[in-house]
């Protein structure tokens, strides 16, 4: 049987896919926090491109 590896999103590291690899598809649970710290702190977004006006004025506040 052949174990697949894959690379770390954090350093591009080697990391086998199996059940030993605790941070699978972090190398470490050094890379996994950097990782969400770098989602946390907003250094990586999903794009806005999607949004429509209509989507804007849901969240607007009732004109008065």
């Amino acid at each position: 049987m052949t174990i697949k590896t894959v690379s770390c999103p954090s350093c591009s590291a080697p990391v086998e896919w199996s059940a030993k690899s605790a941070f699978r598809p972090f190398c470490s649970e050094r890379c996994k926090l950097q990782y969400l710290g770098a989602w946390a702190t907003e250094r990586y977004r999903i794009p806005e491109s999607g949004r429509t006006s209509q989507d804007t004025d849901a969240t607007s506040p009732p004109a008065s």
